[in-house]
């Protein structure tokens, strides 16, 4: 099991990224935009720079629903592999089916 304050920093940085997405989103349209002009270019590169650090998508990580495992993960299940064995051999998992032989 993942540390407990590892996890909440995780969803802190998550929750922040969903709020500010938008934002970043409009400013990076203009920054991107060769037809604005180079003082509002800059502007909106300053602006963005304000945002805080943990508002960007990049920050947080992807981590087990289980045990909050950073690493292994994998998307389709949202867990990790040891995770992922583990209840896949008890027959938790529906269409999933260990293999042996």
């Amino acid at each position: 099991m993942a540390r407990l304050s590892s996890i909440n920093t995780n969803n802190r940085r998550q929750k922040m990224a969903q709020k500010f997405a938008a934002r970043r989103e409009k400013l990076k349209e203009i920054i991107s935009n060769k037809e604005v002009s180079l003082d509002e270019r800059i502007q909106a590169t300053i602006k963005l720079s304000e945002l805080p650090r943990n508002s960007s998508k990049i920050r947080f990580r992807n981590r087990c629903e289980v045990t909050g495992r950073p690493r292994a993960f994998y998307r389709k299940f949202r867990m990790s592999r040891i995770a992922l064995r583990e209840l896949g051999s008890l027959g938790l998992i529906p269409g999933l089916t260990k293999s042996s032989w």
